[in-house]
C-alpha cells in the first residue's frame, strides 16, 4: 500500500515521508510514528504534532483526532525527548541593514555623453 492511500496522510505528508525514505506502510510501521516524525524534522521540514498524531492514526487506521489522549501524551513525550537530542540549529548572523544610495549628477562624476568628447584615458597633450 502506498502512503497516499493511508488514512490521515495527505499529499504533503506523503511527500515528506517519501523524501525521508518511508515509501510504504511497512516502512512506516518499522520506523514507528516518533521515528518517522523525527526523520522529517531532521530533514529540515517543520512538522507539527498533528503529523505525529496523523501517523499514529494511519498505523491504527483511525482519524488522527481519535488517537486517545494517553497515547498522544506518550507520543509527545517521546518526540520532545528526541527533539532535545538534536544538535542546536546553526544560525547565520543577520545581514547588516541595507542602505539605498541614489546617485545623481551632483554626487557622481558622469562620463561624457559623446565618446569623442573628454579624455581618452591619456592625459598627455597631443
Amino acid at each position: 500500500m502506498s502512503l497516499p492511500k493511508l488514512r490521515n496522510i495527505g499529499p504533503k505528508s506523503a511527500a515528506w515521508l517519501r523524501q525521508v525514505g518511508l515509501h510504504s506502510r511497512e516502512d512506516l510501521e518499522a520506523a514507528g510514528p516518533v521515528e518517522a516524525f523525527m526523520r522529517i524534522k531532521r530533514a529540515g521540514f517543520k512538522p507539527t504534532m498533528n503529523l505525529l498524531y496523523a501517523i499514529e492514526g494511519a498505523l491504527c487506521d483511525c482519524h488522527w483526532q481519535e488517537v486517545p489522549d494517553a497515547r498522544r501524551q506518550q507520543l509527545v513525550a517521546e518526540a520532545e525527548a528526541a527533539i532535545e537530542q538534536l544538535p542546536p540549529p546553526r544560525y547565520k548572523p543577520a545581514a547588516a541593514p541595507v542602505r539605498t544610495t541614489v546617485l545623481t549628477a551632483d554626487t557622481v562624476e558622469l562620463p561624457p555623453a559623446d565618446p569623442d568628447e573628454g579624455s581618452d584615458g591619456n592625459d598627455a597633450e597631443p
